[in-house]
């Protein structure tokens, strides 16, 4: 059932930290960011692999989940999501924890991470939300949650706050980011609009 393909996702998720936890003795969870990079470089692999069974590259990983927890990764979005969390994502996890491990900032790679993280899920959410698989949604749709927690804790830690307390004047390359992701998110929300056949003139 779909409440079961939910309880099984969660319990691979703690399952994951607990052996990450065990395996590095809990020294590399002085930043806490790391489990959270560990935990969605996996996640990254499974959308990958969901992908490419969904464009035939694959058979006989994903099916099962596909059709009874998240038929909408079935849409254009959900696939091009996938392709972009197993791709471009995997490399700034991997690219983060080397970082971590080797005790060096990675402030830029998580800004675009963090960028990139949230202007997806508001794609995906919302072509969910709205798409003709609104009325399949299952208890699954639930394991996209930490998508959006994530992101707002991260806003919360205090490395990004303390440099969030300089006024966006003192850092160019933040009003531009900023500018940007308006820009992006603008364009990509009457995109959505569009794709999905909103009655709106």
């Amino acid at each position: 059932s779909p409440l079961v393909l939910m309880l099984t996702g969660v319990l691979v998720l703690i399952a994951l930290i607990s052996i990450i936890f065990f395996v590095s003795g809990g020294s590399h969870f002085q930043d806490p960011l790391f489990c959270v990079f560990v935990v969605f470089s996996f996640t990254s692999i499974v959308d990958l692999i969901i992908a490419l069974e969904e464009d035939g590259y694959i058979s006989g990983f994903v099916e099962v989940y596909i059709r009874e927890g998240e038929s909408y990764l079935r849409t254009a979005h959900g696939i091009m999501i996938c392709y972009w969390d197993g791709i471009i994502h995997y490399g700034l996890y991997l690219a983060m924890i080397v970082a971590i491990d080797q005790r060096k900032s990675y402030r830029n790679l998580g800004l675009f991470w963090l960028g990139s993280l949230m202007m997806s899920i508001i794609v995906f959410l919302l072509g969910n939300l709205i798409g003709k698989h609104s009325s399949d949604l299952s208890p699954a749709f639930l394991l996209n949650l930490p998508y959006i927690l994530i992101p707002t804790w991260v806003f919360s830690l205090s490395q990004v706050s303390e440099e969030q307390r300089k006024g966006l004047y003192q850092r160019p390359q933040d009003m531009g980011l900023v500018l940007v992701l308006l820009l992006t998110a603008a364009f990509t929300f009457f995109r959505g609009m569009v794709v999905l056949d909103c009655p709106a003139d």
